[in-house]
């Protein structure tokens, strides 16, 4: 039965999970979360703590980049490697960057857009990195070292019919589309999990307080906002991220050929509560839910919730275990040859080895009289030799062929190179033109946009002089109203009563005259009470 160790670490925190497989049975033997300081002495703990001692470690990948290539499905095996090392090495000297410093792995998945097509998702990383995490985990068993963006699919229960999109809001989120069960393209988004504790962070000095703060923070639909707010001062330092988080994954998915019929939520942030009913307020989708691995019953005597706060460790793990793309990973093998094909080669004795090996094989003596079976292993050697004369002579004409095919291509291909080159620079021509076209369309609409703001906040100013003067007390007296910058007014008002102006203020925000209302404090000035009121035309 195979094990795995998995481990996701990133800064400061480290979630591991220790996975088996039983045929198709998948099972989470220890699982947990470690705040670090030394990321060896932790991984050390982490190995003593869950005995896995002799059992090999998954790993995640970091700062690793994705590039998307399309190629026409009836190349070859071959043909298509060389294609994609050939795009790869493009986009190298695009960037100006050294494609020999990189290690790189690549996914296939049919295009959606074009039948003729398939599309090749390219994942490159230094070689530094990997240096740097062989290094950092010399003293075990590596089986693998994947990009979390890749893995994280196979913990997802996949319906062949639906495309979904899975958020990991880690310390950077990714967004995973899968389509068909197969992850179809990812993309990463800076902000995530590592803004939120290090914000909390700075106020508490302790990034496993920190963790602990969003794990109890709990976040209201609009109806309940108002206790949301009285009840949480954390959220000032949670929700500006997940709102980031939102508006990305919204453009993200905008711009895909794909539509979504199912949302996945994970990572760090996922273990904040009601996140799915935040996002789903984002999404025109009927299904936005945490993600909790396929295999995981509800029945289970263990709250599913702690399974789910490391579900990028057993992501990691299960691909250890043999799940998920085969050739995503990123550890450099090793293999040697068994002990009896080992010959030492210009050793004093490689000579006296190889002769005893062939008597191992043919046992006779010429010098005595054959007997049968002596006379029979000789004609099956005979025969050999003749078949490896007969195919010495098919190799030579066959390379012969070979290479006048290879002298055909050859010129096949300058030609089309020529051609394409000619393509190239009257594409390069029709994006300078789109480029201006783009521009000068830039312009039109943000002056467009500019003079309907403008227009709108001229229409507004009276409006509000009109639905202010219905609401306003008679013993409330307006001592200005300015419109400071854009849409932000500040009204000047007092009092001999502080009710009357704080009366005002309810209104004004209730009427929804203005958005986002707040007053100063009030302060007296002889028999009347002056306060300030501001907030934003709707």
């Amino acid at each position: 039965m195979p094990s795995c160790l998995g481990l996701y670490v990133e800064s400061n925190i480290i979630k591991y999970a220790k996975v088996s497989k039983d045929r198709d049975i998948v099972k989470v033997e220890s699982f947990g979360i470690k705040f670090y300081d030394n990321l060896g002495s932790a991984i050390k703990q982490i190995i003593s703590e869950t005995y896995s001692f002799k059992i090999p470690v998954s790993i995640n990948l970091a700062d690793e980049v994705y590039n998307y290539f399309y190629m026409f499905s009836m190349l070859n095996k071959k043909d298509l490697k060389s294609a994609i090392q050939t795009e790869y090495e493009s986009y190298c000297i695009e960037k100006g960057l050294n494609p020999n410093a990189s290690e790189t792995r690549y996914a296939l998945v049919n295009s959606v857009t074009d039948k003729d097509k398939i599309k090749v998702i390219n994942i490159s990383v230094s070689k530094n990195n990997i240096n740097a995490i062989e290094q950092q985990l010399s003293e075990c068993k590596i089986a693998s070292i994947t990009p979390i963006g890749m893995a994280i699919a196979n913990i997802a229960e996949l319906d062949p019919k639906e495309n979904i999109a899975i958020i990991n809001m880690e310390e950077q989120t990714t967004v995973t589309i899968v389509t068909s069960q197969k992850v179809y393209s990812v993309d990463k988004i800076e902000i995530g999990a590592k803004n939120v504790l290090d914000n909390i962070n700075l106020k508490e000095n302790s990034y496993s307080k920190a963790y602990e703060i969003c794990k109890n923070t709990t976040i209201y639909t609009m109806e309940g906002k108002d206790l949301q707010e009285l009840e949480n001062e954390y959220l000032d330092d949670i929700m500006p991220t997940l709102y980031q988080i939102a508006q990305s994954v919204q453009a993200i998915l905008s711009q895909s050929t794909i539509k979504i019929s199912k949302i996945y939520l994970t990572g760090t942030l996922s273990v904040v509560n009601n996140i799915d009913l935040y996002f789903q307020e984002f999404f025109n989708i009927e299904q936005c839910e945490v993600l909790k691995p396929f295999f995981l019953k509800d029945t289970m005597k263990i709250n599913i919730k702690d399974y789910i706060e490391v579900n990028s460790a057993i992501a990691i793990a299960m691909q250890g275990v043999g799940f998920g793309i085969k050739n995503m990973n990123f550890t450099k093998h090793t293999h040697s040859l068994p002990d009896w094909m080992t010959v030492e080669i210009g050793s004093p004795n490689s000579g006296s080895q190889i002769s005893k090996g062939l008597q191992g094989l043919f046992r006779f003596d010429l010098g005595e009289k054959l007997d049968t079976g002596e006379r029979w292993m000789l004609r099956v050697a005979a025969g050999i030799l003749a078949l490896v004369i007969i195919y010495s002579g098919f190799s030579i004409f066959i390379n012969n062929q070979l290479q006048d095919k290879k002298e055909e291509a050859s010129e096949v291909k300058f030609d089309t190179e020529y051609q394409i080159a000619k393509i190239t620079s009257d594409i390069n021509k029709v994006r300078e033109k789109t480029n201006e076209y783009i521009s000068l369309s830039d312009n039109l609409r943000d002056t467009s946009e500019q003079i309907q703001e403008n227009q709108k906040i001229k229409n507004a100013i009276p409006t509000l002089l009109s639905e202010i003067m219905y609401v306003i007390p008679k013993d409330v007296q307006l001592l200005s109203i300015e419109n400071t910058t854009g849409t932000h007014i500040v009204i000047n008002a007092q009092s001999e009563l502080y009710e009357q102006l704080g009366y005002l203020k309810v209104k004004i925000g209730t009427e929804n005259i203005l958005t986002n209302v707040a007053s100063s404090m009030g302060t007296k000035d002889g028999d009347m009470v002056k306060i300030v009121i501001e907030g934003d035309l709707p």
